[in-house]
């Protein structure tokens, strides 16, 4: 009879014809099976069946209700008891133990690379029978030395050869350690890697799946976590969503049995399969514990594995570090720096305690008890939550004097804890609800000193950084004791103009400078001469105008780094009433120019504001600067009618200043043609931005210029109705205060006064302001008022005012 086997092959059965081997009797096989019976028995009736098959059938019989029969013939039994056939258990034993033996013979002749394809499959075929029937049958496999063969076909040029032949080692050494070890041999388990990645789909199951026989021996899964690419190639398969449900399987059970190797699992936790470390961090022995959360310490990860990291060992790595035991300590604060730099990882440990001991890490525990490398540690990890972008209650942190106790460990520390606990304090003072406190605490110290002179610090860049970002963040607070500090020790603000001038892509470092310098008074005449000492504005022009033209880059921080460049430039537009070389730094570096270039810089409303500013300055410079012509001596002819000659014509006269005016050297926004430009600001969406339009403007109607022409280059420009809107608006108090002035002046011109009168609109805003405004305010809206005859001119509602 021909029967077929699971690999697609004819079964031992079809090996009657081959040469030494017996043919099959009838009577050996099953009726129900259809293959050589190992334990036949007897029914009642005569009739032989697997023991197994037949009991399976009395069982159905039973479960449906029916007396037992014969399968072959449906005659009802008497009873289910069934006799053991020892006589034909023992001739088909002696047939097998011949055949196999014949077929082994015939397998050892076959399995040559050299030989036909189709003689090596039936031997391997033969092989994995003769394994799978009988277990003692793979001594005799061994002894003949076949599993030696069947490697060698591994390097067959054909993929079934290869193939089955990794099916048959496979069999081979199922549960048999000797077998194991042989397949273990040479470079065979080299190979087998090699197939992970190089073979077809099949391939690789068979070749994965003799990896996990394989590893079942523990002193195997050594000797195949030593293969280079072996643990990245099978943890590579378990995450892969191509391949088949089996080779996923094999590889995750593979690694799985190789688990028991320390060494193999932190290879495995640098390959991306972190839970196995993380289960003997979390289930280990001490010692154990410690070694995984050191090379947890010391691995790279991910966003989104640190937060798993967090969530799983989170609270073991806390409680660690709460141990007497200072390996344990130091192991566990390692790894708790490495997953408390991201936002998400950092909140779950937030939740899970971990801020109590670190502050009592840093300021309640000695160096005895606790190194200063542990101690930067701490702070470090202290840095890393304290400036993540969640919003939790810090208030904690700066409560109980420890702003003061951080300060004091600044000044009594090195430079790498400085360093961290610098950006602890930067952290405190990004945060609204905490920034007073610090700001009280250096202020009350007189810290301020020590912290300035960190901007010299030339070996520590972090802690130059982290002392320039600090110092920014406090500016805005403690602007002037900064501006008094950096100019009371020499050398301070000549480096921070130094860092801000470095010839590298813009840095965030360089932002944070600028941004410092820009928070500075507007108005300390000390400061801007001690820029204009050290040639701050030259560098600070400089980068602007590199910045602009493109020749500077640094996508990430120019936005911020230009805007305080913009700032800090403007200061000196500050300083013309008090020192004579701001205004002749303006002229010879055409600053004015550069701010009405800089007006249109959309979608940047501080510079557009700033610049604003600085043209307001200047425009209010112009009169001072204008240089009136020299006009020629009257022409005298002698003669009795030479006083009736008429007055020399100059053209080309400022509109406003009635002067030789021009923007680089006088300011004049009319003849620069800046006043179209500040009009088209007064739309804009933020009312500091229209404010600092509406007061450049405004210097156009300035005492002891002809208000007339300067209305009338207004009327011109178009700017009327929009200054008329800005004060209907009413958007804030100081934008209503300007646009108050300038409307009265506007409303001095009878003609425009006239049209106006009957406007509700204007009448309703201006009586507001009359009634509302502060004192200042409410005057000159009377005077507005009486312009367009709302209020009677003999009516003095209020005093003068000097």
């Amino acid at each position: 009879m021909v029967g077929s086997s699971e690999d697609g092959n004819q079964s031992d059965d079809s090996s009657q014809f081959e040469r030494g081997v017996d043919h099959i009797y009838e009577a050996f096989i099953c009726p129900l099976t259809k293959e050589v019976m190992h334990d036949p028995v007897t029914l009642e009736n005569g009739r032989t069946f697997e023991r197994e098959a037949i009991e399976k059938w009395f069982k159905e019989c039973r479960d449906s209700g029916r007396p037992p029969s014969c399968p072959l013939t449906s005659q009802e039994l008497s009873s289910a008891d069934v006799s053991p056939s020892i006589a034909l258990r023992n001739t088909i034993e002696e047939w097998r133990s011949r055949n196999d033996a014949a077929k082994l013979d015939i397998a050892r002749h076959s399995l040559f690379l050299g030989n036909a394809e189709t003689d090596i499959l039936q031997a391997l075929m033969h092989v994995r029978q003769i394994c799978r029937t009988i277990r003692s049958n793979r001594q005799g496999v061994r002894n003949a030395q076949l599993i030696r063969m069947v490697i060698d076909l591994l390097k067959s040029s054909s993929h079934k050869v290869r193939y089955k032949a990794l099916q048959t080692l496979q069999v081979v050494v199922e549960g048999d350690e000797e077998s194991k070890a042989i397949v273990a041999e040479g470079d065979t388990v080299r190979t087998l890697v090699k197939f992970l990645s190089h073979e077809p789909s099949k391939g690789r199951e068979a070749a994965v799946s003799l990896l996990f026989e394989l590893s079942k021996s523990e002193a195997l899964c050594e000797k195949i976590g030593s293969i280079h690419g072996a643990l990245i190639l099978l943890v590579s398969l378990t995450s892969s969503n191509s391949e088949n449900v089996s080779i996923v399987e094999k590889a995750d059970r593979t690694l799985e049995n190789m688990e028991r190797s320390e060494e193999i699992v932190r290879q495995m936790a640098s390959y991306g399969r972190l839970q196995p470390l993380l289960g003997k961090l979390l289930e280990g022995s001490p010692e154990t514990k410690v070694s995984m959360a050191s090379f947890l310490g010391e691995l790279p990860l991910n966003n989104e594995v640190k937060v798993l990291v967090a969530q799983t060992v989170g609270s073991s790595l806390v409680d660690l570090m709460r141990s007497g035991d200072m390996p344990q300590r130091e192991a566990a604060l390692r790894a708790l720096n490495k997953i408390s730099s991201f936002e998400g990882s950092a909140k779950v440990l937030i939740s899970i305690g971990i801020l109590p001991p670190l502050i009592k890490d840093l300021f309640y525990v000695g160096p005895n008890n606790l190194p200063i490398r542990l101690k930067e540690v701490s702070a470090t990890i202290l840095a890393n939550i304290v400036n993540i972008g969640y919003d939790y209650d810090k208030a904690t942190l700066v409560s109980d004097n420890r702003v003061e106790n951080l300060l004091h460990l600044i000044s009594n520390t090195g430079p790498a804890i400085q360093c961290k606990l610098l950006e602890v304090l930067v952290g405190l003072t990004s945060c609204p609800k905490t920034v007073p406190k610090v700001v009280y605490a250096i202020k009350t110290s007189g810290a301020i000193i020590s912290l300035v002179q960190f901007i010299e610090v030339r070996e520590n860049d972090d802690l130059r950084l982290a002392s320039i970002k600090l110092l920014h963040n406090l500016s805005p607070f403690m602007s002037e004791e900064l501006a008094k500090a950096l100019c009371g020790t020499a050398g301070q603000l000549g480096s921070l103009v130094a860092i801000i001038s470095e010839n590298t892509p813009i840095t965030e470092e360089q932002a944070a400078a600028a941004g410092l310098l820009a928070e500075l008074p507007d108005r300390d005449l000390g400061l801007i001469q001690e820029m204009l000492e050290v040639g701050a504005f030259e560098k600070i022009i400089s980068k602007v105008i590199g910045i602009r033209q493109g020749d500077i880059k640094g996508m990430r921080f120019v936005s911020p780094f230009l805007e305080g460049l913009v700032r800090i430039l403007a200061k000196i537009t500050f300083a013309f009433n008090k020192e004579t070389r701001a205004i002749t730094f303006c002229q010879e570096h055409n600053v004015a120019t550069l701010f009405l270039h800089l007006l249109q810089s959309n979608g940047q409303d501080i510079i557009q504001m700033v610049s604003a500013m600085a043209l307001e300055n200047l425009s209010l410079e112009s009169i001072h600067l204008t240089r009136m012509p020299d006009l020629p001596p009257p022409n005298y002819c002698g003669s009795i009618f030479s006083c009736m000659s008429k007055p020399h014509v100059v053209n080309g006269l400022c509109k406003i200043h009635q002067g030789i005016c021009s923007l680089r050297y006088t300011f004049c926004l009319v003849e620069g043609q800046a006043v179209e430009k500040l009009v088209a600001l007064l739309d804009h969406g933020n009312e500091k931005v229209v404010e600092a339009a509406l007061a450049a403007l405004s210097s156009l109607l300035e005492d002891g210029l002809d208000v007339e022409k300067g209305v009338n280059i207004l009327d011109e420009a178009g700017a009327i109705t929009h200054i008329l809107t800005v004060l209907k608006e009413n958007r804030s108090e100081r934008l209503t205060r300007r646009a108050v002035w300038v409307v009265e002046r506007i409303l001095r011109i009878e003609d425009i006064a006239r049209e106006l009168a009957e406007e509700q609109a204007l009448s309703a805003a201006l009586v507001d302001a009359f009634q509302n405004a502060d004192f200042r305010t409410r005057q000159i809206a009377e005077n507005a008022l009486k312009h367009i005859d709302k209020i009677p001119n003999f009516s003095g509602i209020f005093p003068s005012m000097a």
